[in-house]
């Protein structure tokens, strides 16, 4: 539980942004309807006393709080003032999506055989061709439903550690794989590309470029357990690749020395050619207590900077584990994008093998309840491909002129860079709590959305808040509060700094009122995870107020 956090994880390794303007100075206004305007409501007395805590004695607070029913506002407070919302702005793209292909969605990954077969042996090459499927199998339980985790692998570097699901990583690249080695292909005499055109790569937070084709969310996972004193530890990573190695200098030390862990690189350029590996080294000591969750393994991440030739390089390795011979191919390399047709060529007449997706609504419930960043991203790109837009830069602006036009949302009343909510995302409470009513509305996928938000103080990026169940009025909050929390996080020359954090959603009350609200401050300076840890239960004790009180 992150409540049992060690804080003596840096809080550098947090997300880092480039500053943004700083708002200053709490009120508790109550502003009316009409921008500018003071209301009569009066700001609940407990509320008023959380948010007037001295860590948030320069910070700004947003909040409002409308009945689903009747649309009557209950609270306001800096309701078209923009904050940094940070993942919250998830809630968008993916709400868009689901409106768009319907929650039932599915994308339909192809393998095509160029050439022709001759007593078993293809003479041509084989191509995969990507259509943007999130997981590939990787995380697909028995029941068709998706695996997560409350403390997510993609997040293992900036929080520490992570809990990895119980899935096959690799489970649709070895589907692919035994369905070529049934249709008939023993042997290859040629070539496996990939095929990752879908759309336009895009530059994801100074990483990498993300195309639409995946491995285990673009990590490798390093599985860390302690050794004997003065030995090395034990360290296994996954998924086990050709394409990439982990090579182990850490160390288990004598209880109570300093805990360092460094892998190098972390963004590993060498994907795709012969002996790729990263190293990983430090001190960890024999009492070391993993943050998180208090056991082991611990968990940390490399990157899969260049997705496409990792693939490339799995999707051979599934091949000869199937029984296709694949000794000619050269298994780790460039993908050969130059040898590929034009897309129209692949095609059903050719087509040797498909994988089909998880339904989208299992998609945007990996996204939301995880803040799963790639997938958010992806899910914009996604929705520009229905108009036909390819670029990050083309699908924000068909976004933003359907929000327009199809929602009647003001274009003023928001600022996205990405699908994520990266960097200087801003919005203001009215619109978040307007698109909330929005999707509402939707008789398709309103349902999908819904429970695809955390849960509070049951699942998603929302587990671990529970502290308001220690007030036994508060306590029944926890499963009726479904929302998207969103932080952002930046490094100043006085220390760290919370410049957002974010909570908007759904609360069946006490009252059994439906009510949708957005709560966000900015501007917090704290000094170590566990002060952001308390702006979480903070934010999650005022959801449970708005569930007793409303």
């Amino acid at each position: 539980m992150l409540k049992n956090l060690s804080t003596t994880i840096p809080l550098s390794l947090l997300l880092m942004t480039l500053s943004m303007p700083i708002f200053c100075n709490t009120t508790t206004t109550l502003q009316g309807s009409d921008a500018g305007a003071t209301s009569t409501m009066v700001i609940p007395a407990e509320i008023e006393a959380i948010i007037n805590k001295p860590m948030y004695k320069n910070a700004t607070w947003g909040l409002r709080v409308l009945n689903l029913e009747t649309g009557k506002e209950l609270l306001n407070l800096n309701s078209d003032t923009h904050f940094f919302i940070g993942s919250v702005r998830k809630i968008f793209s993916v709400g868009a999506l689901l409106n768009k292909v319907g929650p039932g969605h599915h994308s339909v990954t192809t393998v095509h055989k160029e050439g022709v077969i001759d007593d078993g042996n293809l003479k041509g090459n084989l191509v995969l061709v990507a259509s943007g499927d999130l997981t590939m199998g990787g995380r697909t339980l028995p029941n068709g439903k998706i695996a997560f985790t409350p403390f997510d692998h993609n997040e293992a570097d900036s929080l520490g550690n992570a809990i990895l699901t119980k899935t096959n990583p690799l489970a649709g690249y070895q589907n692919l794989a035994k369905q070529i080695k049934k249709s008939g292909i023993n042997s290859i005499n040629g070539d496996v590309i990939i095929d990752d055109r879908l759309f336009d790569a895009f530059y994801f937070r100074d990483q990498f470029y993300v195309s639409p084709i995946f491995v285990n969310d673009d990590v490798v996972d390093v599985i860390i357990n302690p050794g004997k004193v003065k030995e090395k530890s034990l360290v296994d990573w996954l998924p086990k690749s050709d394409a990439f190695s982990v090579v182990n200098e850490l160390v288990t030390v004598q209880p109570n020395k300093k805990y360092t862990l460094e892998l190098k690189p972390i963004l590993p350029e060498c994907i795709g050619k012969p002996n790729c590996f990263g190293l990983i080294k430090g001190d960890l000591p024999s009492n070391f207590s993993p943050p998180l969750t208090n056991s082991y393994p611990l968990i940390q991440t490399y990157r899969i900077t260049k997705p496409a030739n990792f693939a490339r390089t799995i999707f051979i390795e599934a091949l000869q584990q199937a029984g296709v011979d694949v000794s000619k191919i050269t298994k780790v390399k460039d993908n050969p994008t130059h040898l590929l047709k034009p897309s129209h060529f692949y095609n059903e007449e050719n087509q040797a093998a498909s994988l089909q997706s998880l339904a989208y609504q299992e998609h945007a419930k990996f996204i939301l309840k995880v803040s799963y960043n790639i997938g958010a991203d992806t899910s914009l790109m996604l929705l520009g491909l229905t108009d036909g837009e390819r670029t990050m830069a083309g699908s924000l602006a068909m976004e933003k002129k359907q929000l327009h036009d199809k929602y009647g949302i003001t274009t003023s009343d928001y600022h996205f860079i990405d699908g994520s909510g990266g960097g200087d995302t801003t919005a203001t409470s009215r619109v978040v709590t307007q698109w909330l009513e929005i999707m509402s509305q939707q008789k398709t996928s309103f349902d999908a959305f819904f429970n695809a938000l955390p849960i509070l103080a049951v699942d998603g990026s929302l587990d671990f808040v529970k502290n308001f169940k220690a007030n036994p009025t508060l306590a029944g909050a926890a499963g009726n509060v479904y929302a998207k929390p969103g932080s952002y996080v930046v490094g100043t020359e006085s220390g760290m700094l919370l410049k957002g954090q974010a909570l908007a959603g759904y609360i069946h009350s006490k009252n059994n009122h439906n009510l949708v609200f957005h709560l966000v401050v900015n501007n917090i300076p704290i000094n170590s995870l566990d002060n952001l840890l308390e702006v979480f239960q903070d934010q999650g004790e005022i959801a449970a107020l708005l569930w007793r009180d409303q």
